[in-house]
């Protein structure tokens, strides 16, 4: 339902709700990958979408380090969500049939349809108010062999595919 960078721009800007005090408190990449478990470099880039997008805000040199740019009650998942995301991955099925909605309709399309609203609202109602504050669980180290969402989604539809006869 959403690609790497998605996921690794919620993860990071959860933290940085975690510990919003205004914009008082900041933190480094290095602190919010470690915290999240994320590549330095690949979060770095996020952040830049972030900040340009107005979610976060970012101040370099000493001291310095990412904070979000207004309080986590004003920033909805889905405005960090519809950054990353296009109409051709959210509507994408699983299935391999293309964008959903188009042609023929897979024999779970009316199901899917039904999850996908839900998503969407979850997405929309849901703002970073729900982390601000909330104590941060250590993740582990990003690697090769953490799975994401992303990667998850491919076994799905590598082994649907495989499943044809």
């Amino acid at each position: 339902m959403y690609t790497k960078q998605t996921e690794t721009a919620i993860a990071a800007a959860s933290r940085l709700a975690e510990v919003y005090d205004g914009g008082n408190t900041r933190l480094s990449v290095t602190e919010i990958a470690e915290s999240r478990g994320l590549q330095r470099p690949f979060l770095a880039k996020i952040l830049t979408a972030l900040s340009q997008a107005g979610i976060v805000g970012g101040t370099p040199g000493p001291g310095g380090g990412f904070s979000l740019a207004k309080p986590p009650v004003e920033i909805r998942i889905h405005d960090i969500y519809r950054l990353f995301e296009t109409e051709a991955v959210t509507h994408a099925c699983p299935f391999g049939r293309g964008t959903c909605g188009r042609g023929d309709p897979c024999p779970l399309h009316s199901e899917l349809v039904e999850v996908q609203d839900a998503f969407d609202r979850l997405l929309h109602d849901t703002t970073l108010e729900r982390f601000e504050g909330v104590e941060p669980t250590r993740a582990e180290p990003a690697g090769d062999d953490r799975p994401s969402v992303f990667s998850r989604r491919r076994s799905f539809r590598a082994s649907t595919k495989r499943a044809k006869p």
